[in-house]
């Protein structure tokens, strides 16, 4: 193509420069912030939408969206990984912690539980032990880099999880449930790991 620039051979570009210690093993840093989904990306009515935390009695609390943005907000910054090897750093989020949503649930009669299981519009579920959404270490984000989060990043609200690889931080969520036992998600019935730690590559079942 014409309008190729000119590379002398031998050139390489210049790579973004990774501070030691914080690119999980097998990742590479990007600069973009890819699109991967398992299904369509849904449509969806702000005016009927909800967020629900349930536990395994039944018993539930419910956001609105209005409520949902009423609540104490927090942004967070921090860096992304997904299982498909890409890592992005200093990503900024807008949202509410899910321990924010844990301790309005329970004044709600909602009962913990060792596991939760997120489950989206479009059917897609994930499965977390309930120490890795509390703790300060997950939020229900509905804002990236200080606008709305985009519907293709899942919006208008997803789970954010950045510990653990991305495919964990649910798309176009709509709730937890509350597990006494593991209950595998989407994409663990189909091999990937339960938890998904990028620092000890859990990528698939019968890794470390």
């Amino acid at each position: 193509m014409s309008d190729r620039p000119f590379i002398a051979r031998g050139f390489v570009g210049r790579r973004p420069q990774t501070p030691p210690g914080r690119l999980p093993p097998g990742q590479y840093e990007t600069r973009d912030f890819p699109v991967l989904s398992a299904g369509p990306t849904p449509r969806v009515n702000l005016a009927t939408w909800d967020f629900t935390i349930r536990d395994a009695a039944g018993r539930a609390a419910r956001w609105s969206w209005d409520e949902l943005q009423a609540l104490p907000r927090e942004t967070p910054t921090v860096d992304i990984h997904c299982v498909t090897k890409w890592s992005k750093f200093d990503t900024t989020w807008d949202g509410v912690s899910v321990d924010a949503l844990l301790d309005a649930a329970a004044a709600r009669g909602v009962a913990r539980a060792p596991y939760v299981v997120a489950f989206c519009d479009g059917g897609y579920t994930t499965n977390l032990p309930l120490a890795d959404v509390t703790g300060g270490r997950a939020w229900v984000a509905f804002g990236y880099a200080g606008a709305p989060l985009a519907p293709e990043h899942g919006g208008p609200v997803r789970l954010l999880v950045p510990h653990l690889y991305f495919w964990k931080s649910a798309k176009w969520v709509r709730g937890l449930t509350l597990h006494e036992k593991n209950v595998p998600g989407f994409w663990e019935e189909l091999g990937y790991h339960d938890r998904g730690d990028p620092w000890r590559e859990q990528r698939y079942q019968g890794d470390p």
